[in-house]
């Protein structure tokens, strides 16, 4: 089984898009956190499946399901690196900067509260 290691933006990028979701609807934003949950597990149960974003550095994206989001990441010794769970509609490299300075440091995966 793979290891999860989440950069510590994409936490912030999960809650930036719970908080938005909530306003619109009661416990959307937690049906939200709870999708990317199930995005991230699946990501994990089978990395390699699914597909290349940027293959030449081995980047990958999961689509959320019922939200128009993306999981974006890459397996690495056994590690699932987390990069991003990016708007489809937002610019789509944004978070380029987050691969080439990956520490790896960080290793956990989301929770709903």
């Amino acid at each position: 089984m793979y290891n999860v290691d989440v950069h510590p933006n994409v936490y912030a990028e999960m809650e930036h898009s719970r908080a938005w979701y909530e306003q619109r609807a009661e416990d959307l934003g937690t049906e939200f956190l709870v999708e990317v949950e199930r995005a991230i597990q699946m990501v994990r149960d089978s990395p390699l499946i699914w597909p290349f974003r940027n293959e030449d550095r081995g980047i990958r994206r999961y689509l959320v399901h019922r939200f128009p989001y993306g999981v974006v990441y890459r397996v690495s010794n056994q590690i699932i690196q987390v990069i991003a769970v990016m708007h489809l509609r937002r610019h789509p490299d944004y978070w380029q900067g987050r691969v080439q300075h990956w520490n790896g440091e960080h290793a956990e995966q989301p929770t709903t509260t």
